[in-house]
């Protein structure tokens, strides 16, 4: 009976820290009706800009510092309204092969938050086309209201990194560069965070 009495309190104060770690981490989602993402590149021909229609992320939080940030992008939600465009943008991804670009934090470098303004730099695994390779993120963002976090940026990509051969049209004419920009403009939303 003394051990019981003994071992109460223990178990009250590890419930309560359990709980009060729960409480602490926060987990905010991309708004997939307000994101803009972009895919940025040259040819020999023009320039070019394909749109993400599809995107899922997460984001959390946990006693004011960031603990985990992932990205998800579907290959066949990246359009161009051009289907020739599209389907040589798929066979360079090997969108069969692999379906998702994503991207998985690793560390936070830095997090300056002054008043509203939020800037981030966060390096991570990105995978692409199959072939992960660490990259840093660089964002500014800012609260839109509590709760509601808008990140803005650009990720530089150089195709032959992942492997991935730049597409040619017009039997070779036409050629893609090796260097494209993955900019974005995206909201995380979830419960108000201290």
């Amino acid at each position: 009976m003394t051990k019981r009495i003994f071992l109460l309190p223990i178990i009250l104060l590890t419930i309560s820290f359990m709980s009060g770690n729960a409480v602490q981490a926060q987990s905010l989602k991309l708004n997939q009706k307000t994101f803009n993402m972009s895919i940025n590149g040259t040819t020999n021909v023009h320039n070019f800009e394909t749109k993400v229609t599809q995107a899922g992320g997460d984001l959390v939080i946990s006693d004011k510092k960031v603990q985990s940030f992932s990205v998800e992008i579907p290959v066949k939600g990246i359009k161009s309204n051009e289907k020739l465009m599209d389907t040589k943008t798929y066979e360079a991804f090997d969108a069969d092969k692999n379906p998702r670009i994503t991207f998985k934090s690793t560390d936070v470098n830095s997090l300056k938050v002054d008043g509203s303004d939020i800037n981030v730099s966060v390096t991570g695994n990105m995978t692409i086309a199959g072939v992960t390779r660490k990259v840093t993120i660089i964002a500014a963002g800012k609260t839109v209201k509590p709760g509601v976090y808008e990140f803005k940026g650009s990720i530089p990509v150089k195709m032959t990194d992942y492997k991935m051969k730049p597409p040619t049209a017009m039997l070779g004419v036409m050629k893609v560069g090796d260097d494209i920009k993955l900019k974005f403009d995206v909201t995380f939303e979830g419960a108000a965070i201290n």
